[in-house]
């Protein structure tokens, strides 16, 4: 019965969704785990707090005070990279309108097929006044809900994280028609950042530690 509704849900997804899951190998291990009916679990070990250096502590302490996800215990097992991400994650995107980031996170994270980082930008993204209407749209790829900003910003991160050496003179040109400079390379760091975690906890199997939203 479960491999059934699997293979339903995946019939009725638009071609284009389909083909994601396809080339996802995020994608497949989640549906793999799902048709063995066990739950998809990470492919290297996660530093739990119990077993945290000093040093890893001191960061889980001081900089998340407390509030630890998968992806910060496995860059656990790099002290410094991680605290160097943090600080890098927590700077990037910051002369941007806070919907506008969540937008291009959760739809760059659609393309990759990462899970994890979909669903903690829904749950995010609803605290901007978000909704489950705007997600759909994301996943249809269809803009023309939201503002000019949105209008002219999603198209380039999607050509960005796809195709990102086709990134033309015009394309730049139409974006600077909404977006400084210094925006600009806000919105190249934000769609680089989505990118980066897409690439990290897809791969390693992150196990999702929130409730799932469903779209």
């Amino acid at each position: 019965m479960r491999i059934l509704v699997v293979v339903i849900l995946w019939m009725k997804a638009p071609a284009r969704e389909r083909e994601c899951h396809d080339e996802s190998g995020a994608a497949s291990y989640y549906t793999k785990a799902l048709l063995s009916e066990e739950e998809p679990m990470a492919r290297i070990s996660l530093i739990e707090v119990q077993q945290a250096s000093p040093e890893v502590k001191e960061i889980y302490d001081k900089l998340l005070r407390g509030k630890i996800g998968n992806i910060q215990k496995a860059m656990a097992h790099r002290p410094e990279a991680l605290k160097t991400f943090l600080a890098f994650y927590s700077s990037v995107g910051r002369s941007l309108d806070r919907k506008l980031y969540e937008l291009i996170y959760i739809r760059v994270s659609m393309i990759n097929g990462c899970h994890y980082c979909l669903q903690h930008h829904l749950a995010s993204s609803k605290r901007v006044g978000l909704a489950p209407e705007d997600w759909n749209a994301l996943k249809q790829a269809d803009y023309t809900r939201f503002d000019e900003k949105a209008q002219s910003a999603l198209p380039y991160a999607e050509k960005l994280t796809r195709t990102s050496s086709k990134i033309t003179d015009s394309d730049v040109a139409a974006l600077k028609k909404q977006f400084s400079d210094a925006e600009i390379v806000d919105l190249h760091l934000l769609v680089g950042l989505a990118n980066l975690t897409n690439r990290f906890t897809a791969p390693l199997g992150l196990e999702l530690e929130i409730l799932e939203e469903k779209i």
